[in-house]
């Protein structure tokens, strides 16, 4: 029996809509959410800052 964890519904629901990109950073409060992009068609763009992350993520989508 598989469990699934709400980071992979997350990450489901945002296949579902299309989601090719994710910028951001990794870490323990995220662990989950990029375990999960990991088995998902989901490329995660690695930054060196939030607010970097967050002005790619408007650039690219906007």
């Amino acid at each position: 029996m598989t469990t699934q964890r709400a980071s992979d519904v997350m990450v489901k629901a945002l296949e579902n809509e299309g989601v090719e990109r994710i910028f951001g950073i990794p870490g323990e409060e995220n662990l989950d959410f990029v375990d999960s992009l990991r088995n998902s068609s989901i490329e995660l763009i690695l930054t060196r800052h939030e607010q970097a992350a967050a002005f790619m993520a408007a650039t690219y989508g906007g």
